[in-house]
């Protein structure tokens, strides 16, 4: 009389498991990963989308006037001496100082550009309120570009954002869009140092 091994047909009544059920039930269905990222609706997306425009399109006509005193398109062109600059809070300053008409006339008190320190001596626009002195010239013409180059960069990724989330997109338009955005990044980075670099230039 053979003697059954221990842990035969008891081994499969303990775990509730038989070779003859495994085989009659087929292979277990794989279980699916949850995906763990979420990407907003339709309407977050509209949001998101109208933000990120808004942020990088509305200061850039609101700037224009700037740049036009910059270029010396309104205001009285002349020279700026600076007096002084008082500190405000953290690296806010305020200047002033007088400005000299080009055409002659009394040196007139005067706002200065937070950019100069005291004793500095540039060429600059009055503003037709006659309170306040912008830089000129290609100094002045290059830092009133800072914040609208800057904006152009923060607008570059935009496009392609939008075609990710289009059902429309092909691949190459994806890839035209990424070509568009490290454009605009790069011309961005260009303009913001160039302004920087003339601002603060002596």
């Amino acid at each position: 009389m053979s003697r059954r091994r221990r842990g035969g047909r008891n081994r499969y009544r303990r775990y509730g498991t038989s070779p003859t059920r495994t085989d009659s039930a087929g292979p277990r269905p794989a279980a699916v990963p949850a995906s763990g990222s979420r990407t907003p609706g339709s309407i977050g997306k509209l949001l998101i989308i109208v933000m990120w425009a808004g942020m990088c399109l509305v200061p850039i006509p609101l700037w224009v006037p700037q740049v036009q005193l910059a270029a010396g398109g309104v205001g009285t062109p002349g020279s700026l001496t600076v007096a002084a600059c008082e500190h405000l809070y953290r690296s806010r300053y305020r200047c002033g100082g007088t400005f000299t008409p080009d055409a002659g006339g009394p040196a007139i008190t005067v706002r200065a550009p937070a950019d100069l320190e005291a004793g500095d001596t540039a060429r600059a626009q009055l503003t037709p309120e006659g309170d306040r002195a912008a830089l000129a010239g290609p100094r002045g013409v290059l830092g009133s570009l800072i914040l609208p180059f800057l904006c152009v960069g923060l607008f570059g990724f935009l496009p392609y954002v939008v075609l990710y989330w289009s059902s429309r997109a092909t691949r190459r338009h994806l890839d035209a869009a990424v070509i568009v955005g490290w454009t605009l990044t790069a011309v961005s980075v260009v303009g913001v140092t160039g302004g920087l670099i003339a601002i603060y230039s002596i």
